[in-house]
């Protein structure tokens, strides 16, 4: 059968070394009785580089995150897969504010999601809501289906809606394979009870996140109460966004890994 995309052959192998690739690397975070995983959120090459040397198991790419994080350029994506080796997830959201697009914000999501495909990425963060702070299902369920094969995590616009327990079946629905989550709290320690409840009702459906205030003084308590086995964090706590002392950071990030371990 003839190739009728345009594409040439070289393409194609470079297409399917992609996905060999990138099922490798994510098998690599979730082998049998795999150990706890941790990601965490970065801005810069470096920051990444000093995660990975850390001991991180994947980075979660965003800009700006001194306002929750906003969509990388292609230059950060493509710098990052050249350089780092452990998975790469990117978020995707075009403005700061809530998580209610118009259609316009909506095609530009869908952009960067192809985007993020082509800069051979790893799995992609969004999320989206109705006007009414409940998780968009519709939508969501698009981009997710744009974004395959690559997962999706659904980003703490989860923890706008009010009634938790309903949105975690929402965001199933919508065929995502994560949720980042404090549980609806300030931190994740705040939220551990919700949180637990969470990762219950979750079974082996979709995976919950534990995020936002995670750092090596309270990671221990986090992972007992609630159960995960995967943990986010920033580690804004510890440091301020934007800072640069990279040093500083990949032993925090080592510490985390110490307690997980």
């Amino acid at each position: 059968m003839g190739l009728e995309c345009g594409c040439s052959f070289g393409n194609v192998l470079e297409l399917v070394e992609w996905n060999a690739d990138t099922n490798a690397l994510l098998l690599a975070v979730h082998p049998v009785n795999q150990k706890y995983t941790l990601e965490i959120s970065v801005e810069t090459l470096d920051a990444a580089q000093a995660a990975e040397r850390g001991g991180a198991d994947r980075v979660e790419l965003c800009e700006n995150l001194s306002v929750g994080g906003l969509t990388p350029s292609t230059e950060l994506m493509r710098a990052l897969r050249a350089q780092v080796r452990i998975p790469i997830f990117v978020m995707i959201r075009p403005r700061a504010g809530d998580f209610v697009y118009s259609d316009a914000e909506f095609a530009e999501m869908k952009h960067s999601i192809l985007e993020v495909k082509e800069s051979r990425m790893h799995g992609v963060v969004l999320g989206v809501l109705t006007k009414e702070r409940r998780v968009d299902v519709e939508r969501t369920r698009e981009l997710v289906e744009l974004a395959r094969p690559l997962p999706v995590t659904f980003h703490r616009a989860f923890d706008e809606i009010a009634d938790l327990h309903q949105a975690l079946e929402d965001v199933i629905k919508t065929g995502a394979s994560r949720i980042l989550t404090s549980g609806g709290a300030k931190t994740a320690a705040h939220g551990a009870v919700v949180l637990s409840e969470l990762v219950t009702a979750a079974e082996n459906r979709i995976i919950i996140v534990p995020g936002a205030g995670n750092n090596a003084a309270n990671i221990s308590l986090v992972m007992q109460k609630t159960g995960a086995r995967e943990f986010h964090s920033g580690l804004s706590t510890a440091l301020p966004y934007g800072s640069h002392e990279y040093e500083r950071f990949e032993e925090e990030v080592r510490r985390l890994v110490e307690q997980l371990a």
